[in-house]
């Protein structure tokens, strides 16, 4: 079989069973293919059904019909290469559960507006870098320790430390590139063994916050030349690349890679991305480059 559908739902709830593998099956041969009998990478969790005859976004979109309202992330690529040698990752709201900017805000009061700014941007509604300096602004004058005294707020995705254990023991290169802050990247680059971070840094004076980001700031199309360069460094041509995101910010290097995974994203990005996981949790990625369970590192 050329392609490969694969069906996904959250670990913590379960319930994939061979009757939604059925009808991912019978949707696939209603539009002519040659479809398989389920393969499963992880009992009641995902698996994968091989089919031949019929493209992969037509596939793909004809089997998220059939199990829409079904708590099941569907992606269907061609089977050949979809383990990728490099991993690309957004960190807030993606590797890790928090927006840290939203948590800074609310040292100052500002919380609430802060957040709402970040929503609007990661929306794609406003400019990136605009919204960095509106928020940033507001954080003049807090002392410079702030941010290491933040890192005790910062809890990782579920299914972001099996993701990088398992990713490294079978040779991918993971590489965080972030909007956010350079010391909180430093944290969780240590914390899951990425190979490299790439952040945003914040303006220090007299010990103080000065409420500006240090230029240039990294935002949507940095993150994709990070991903053009990581790859040409490891000699990895991109449709060999994952990249991981939620935000309006991460678009362009997830459809620059090969597999862009938008992840429980922003509506605009969801509905931009190819590759969406709105229901698992972050062991999706390994799931949709075809790891079975007992291949995974166990957090």
């Amino acid at each position: 079989m050329t392609h490969v559908m694969t069906l996904i739902t959250d670990p913590a709830q379960g319930g994939l069973d061979d009757s939604t593998a059925r009808l991912a099956r019978t949707a696939l041969r209603d539009l002519g293919a040659e479809a398989g009998a389920p393969d499963w990478l992880h009992e009641g969790i995902a698996c994968d059904v091989a089919f031949s005859g019929l493209d992969a976004d037509q596939a793909q979109a004809a089997v998220a019909k059939a199990l829409a309202g079904q708590p099941v992330d569907v992606v269907a690529q061609v089977a050949e290469g979809r383990r990728k040698a490099v991993l690309v990752a957004d960190m807030e709201s993606t590797i890790i559960e928090q927006e840290m900017l939203d948590e800074l805000g609310e040292l100052v009061g500002a919380r609430d507006k802060i957040a709402a700014i970040t929503a609007r941007a990661m929306n794609g509604e406003i400019d990136f870098k605009g919204a960095l300096r509106e928020r940033v602004a507001l954080l003049s004058g807090l002392p410079g320790t702030v941010l290491a005294d933040m890192m005790g707020r910062i809890t990782l995705m579920p299914g972001a430390a099996t993701l990088l254990a398992t990713l490294k023991k079978h040779g991918t290169y993971c590489a965080l590139v972030s909007g956010g802050f350079k010391p909180f990247t430093a944290h969780v680059r240590d914390r899951l063994a990425f190979d490299e971070d790439q952040a945003n840094d914040l303006e220090v004076a007299d010990g103080k916050l000065t409420g500006k980001p240090l230029e240039p700031i990294l935002d949507k199309d940095a993150k994709l030349q990070a991903l053009i360069r990581i790859a040409g460094s490891r000699r990895v041509p991109l449709v060999a690349t994952m990249t991981v995101g939620d935000g309006a910010n991460d678009l362009p290097m997830l459809q620059g890679a090969g597999t862009g995974v938008a992840f429980h994203a922003k509506p605009t990005v969801a509905a931009q991305a190819r590759a969406r996981v709105d229901h698992g949790d972050l062991t999706a990625l390994l799931y949709i480059q075809g790891y079975r369970a007992a291949e995974m590192v166990a957090s």
